[in-house]
């Protein structure tokens, strides 16, 4: 009956979504419907308009997603290297994301890892979450949460050094897995920055060199599970924010969706594919660049079946090392600097506070600090 008042009907369509009403407009259409066909004329047309509007979003959503960048690595040493270089480019430049297949990781190993992280939350973690839950009431919430996510979450960290071995609960099978994983990642890292030096026309190794500061990187892996949630509608998986730090390399689940971003005002799904690895561009790159990469807010949907994991891992600067634009973004008057100068652990302690709210303002805040940050020399490793 719904449908028929509200002139829609399912649609046979392939690949067409179908609207769903609010209950408000629903019950709207049904009160004039009563009180006579002007009225509920009137409902008619105006939910019309709002289903023709929906599905033009829906098509847009749609297209971006057809348009996600994925690169295949593999063409990198084939004649289409300079097609695949400048699809890099564009993504960095317009996307501040895109995804690596053939990434030169083996499917044995990321298989492992799957199995291995999946098996930890089941035996570990999962229990618990439900606790956790439980004991915050966040199943019987009525109204939408702001001030945390439906994630379960622990963190590795593997450079400068590395804390796997103080992990309670890891599988000795899980820990060596995370090793040969984390350190495949991390040359996958170092040479996805020299790509971006070839693009961008610095030398290579400037960003890596940037990164280093006195005592290297800082490397670590956020292993999250995101399980089913029966109110996505009111709480995030992960709410929306943009990344404090390089370059992230995420493994995340191919059956299980949830990641998006935000592209020319509208959320985007980063498609989910089997074996790949996607990579996104923290605020550091944005600084370096001078604005020429940006990094991109993103969030994760919960959903209401399944149980999503992500392996975020983070390749950033060093504790002491200096984030500014690099001289070849920056005219010699210095005015064109739109960015500022900080270390990156002043960064982090402000980005800890402010890590759901726009980047602009801990720029500003930053460049506020900048007159104490002395530049020294980028370290020779």
């Amino acid at each position: 009956m719904e449908q028929a008042l509200l002139g829609v009907s399912p649609s046979k369509e392939p690949g067409r979504v179908p609207l769903v009403l609010s209950h408000s407009l629903k019950l709207k259409a049904y009160k004039l419907h009563l009180q006579g066909p002007h009225s509920s004329q009137h409902i008619l047309s105006h939910s019309s308009k709002i289903y023709t509007k929906a599905l033009r979003e829906k098509k847009k959503e749609r297209n971006k997603m057809e348009n996600f960048p994925i690169v295949d690595m593999g063409k990198l040493n084939t004649e289409e290297r300079v097609p695949t270089m400048e699809k890099i480019k564009d993504a960095c430049e317009n996307w501040g994301f895109f995804e690596l297949v053939n990434h030169g990781i083996s499917i044995e190993l990321m298989d492992k890892v799957e199995r291995l992280t999946k098996e930890h939350y089941q035996k570990c973690m999962e229990q618990r979450f439900k606790e956790m839950v439980a004991s915050r009431g966040l199943e019987s919430a009525q109204s939408e949460i702001n001030d945390l996510d439906w994630e379960s979450t622990f963190f590795l960290r593997h450079l400068p050094t590395s804390n796997i071995s103080e992990i309670p609960d890891l599988d000795e099978d899980f820990r060596n897995a995370m090793k040969e994983f984390a350190k495949e990642l991390e040359k996958l890292a170092e040479e996805l920055l020299d790509l971006l030096c070839e693009n961008l026309g610095l030398e290579k190794g400037y960003l890596k060199k940037v990164f280093y500061g006195s005592k290297g990187p800082n490397f670590g892996t956020k292993v999250s599970n995101y399980p089913p949630c029966p109110k996505p509608e009111l709480i995030k998986g992960l709410r929306a924010h943009t990344d404090a730090g390089g370059i992230i390399l995420l493994f995340q689940d191919d059956k299980v969706s949830g990641l998006q971003l935000l592209k020319d005002g509208q959320w985007v799904d980063v498609p989910p594919l089997r074996h790949s690895i996607v990579i996104n561009l923290g605020d550091q790159l944005e600084v370096i660049t001078n604005g020429k990469y940006k990094s991109v807010m993103h969030r994760v949907i919960a959903q209401t079946d399944g149980n999503r994991m992500s392996l975020a891992s983070f390749y950033n600067p060093g504790n002491d090392a200096v984030i500014a634009p690099a001289p070849t973004f920056v005219k010699e008057d210095e005015t064109s600097q739109v960015y500022p100068k900080f270390v990156f652990d002043d960064y982090m302690k402000l980005y800890a506070g402010l890590k759901f709210q726009e980047k602009e303002p801990r720029f500003e805040a930053m460049k506020a600090m900048e007159s104490s940050v002395t530049l020294g020399p980028i370290a020779t490793i």
